[in-house]
């Protein structure tokens, strides 16, 4: 299957170079995330909806890999839980960045994700000491 062919068939040509630079295939499809989707640049929440339901109709109802290897792990490494109910903490972080919404309906998905890599590789420089 050549995956902008069916791009193009869903009327999503536009992803083309995004799924091309981002080497994704057929093989890699089944485990793509909303995350991974929007990390490419597809900022349409329509968009990914639309890719991941033909993904899921390409390929049925199969666990995808990630899934099959956590299934694996859990079977193995999971201690055996009593029926006792436990509150935990939980920390969530959220970081966003201001303006990026506005921004991804003005530019191009390419352009966004270039503005975005160098927002990612100026942050992640080391300071100057001193």
């Amino acid at each position: 299957m050549e995956v902008a062919e069916w791009l193009r068939g869903l009327g999503l040509g536009q992803y083309e170079a995004a799924f091309r630079d981002d080497d994704i295939d057929e093989t890699v499809l089944p485990d793509l995330t909303p995350d991974d989707l929007i990390s490419i640049g597809i900022s349409s929440v329509g968009h990914r909806r639309r890719i991941l339901a033909a993904i899921a109709a390409l390929f049925g109802d199969a666990p995808t890999r990630s899934e099959t290897q956590l299934t694996a792990d859990m079977t193995v490494q999971a201690p055996v839980r009593t029926a006792e109910a436990e509150r935990r903490q939980l920390t969530v972080l959220f970081c966003d960045l201001v303006g990026s919404t506005p921004l991804s309906a003005r530019l191009d998905p390419e352009d966004l994700r270039d503005v975005i890599g160098t927002y990612h590789r100026r942050v992640a420089e080391p300071r100057p000491s001193g």
